[in-house]
C-alpha cells in the first residue's frame, strides 16, 4: 500500500465523462438530472450542500428542483464514488478522480469552508485496523481534521 499519493485529475469534461463511465460501469443511468446535478457540484470550489445545488440547478433549468431528489442522487453517486460527502459540513464534493477507491481524509478549514481531500492509505488502513481489532466491520471511514488552511492561516 502506497502511504500517501496524488492522481492526475480530470476536470471539466474529462472529469463529467469519467464519473458517467464510472456510474454506467454499475448498471446505473447517466440521466440528464443526473448530469446537470454532477456538473453543478463539479462547479463548486467547497462542498456544497443539496440545497445549493439544487438551487444552482433549478437557475439553470428555469424550473424548480427538489433538494430531496438532489439528496437522493448525490447519495447514489456517493455509493458509486463519483462524489463525496464531507460529514461536518453536510455537503459534498465531487470525486476528482472516480473510480478509484481510497478511503476520504479531509482537511477542513473553518475559515474558508475550503476541504481538501487527500488520500493516505497508511493512515486509512492503520484505522481500518483498529476497528477490525473492536470487532466492527467498517463501511466507508472517512476521518476530517478541522482548522485553518494556510492561505487562512497567513
Amino acid at each position: 500500500m502506497a502511504d500517501h499519493h496524488h492522481h492526475h485529475e480530470p476536470t471539466g469534461t474529462k472529469l463529467a465523462d469519467a464519473a458517467r463511465l464510472t456510474l454506467e460501469a454499475q448498471d446505473e443511468q447517466w440521466t440528464p438530472m443526473r448530469a446537470a446535478i454532477f456538473d453543478a457540484l463539479a462547479a463548486e470550489e467547497r462542498p456544497a450542500s443539496a440545497y445549493d445545488i439544487a438551487d444552482t440547478v433549478s437557475k439553470a433549468r428555469g424550473k424548480r428542483v427538489a433538494p430531496n431528489s438532489v439528496y437522493r442522487i448525490l447519495d447514489l453517486f456517493v455509493t458509486n464514488n463519483i462524489a463525496m460527502r464531507v460529514e461536518s459540513a453536510n455537503a459534498y464534493i465531487a470525486n476528482a478522480h472516480p473510480g478509484c477507491h481510497h478511503d476520504c481524509i479531509f482537511l477542513v478549514c473553518r475559515t474558508c469552508k475550503q476541504a481538501t481531500h487527500v488520500d493516505d492509505d497508511k493512515v486509512t488502513g492503520d484505522v481500518r485496523a483498529v476497528a477490525a481489532q473492536e470487532g466492527f466491520q467498517a463501511e466507508r471511514p472517512v476521518i476530517e481534521i478541522l482548522g485553518t488552511c494556510a492561505k487562512c492561516a497567513a
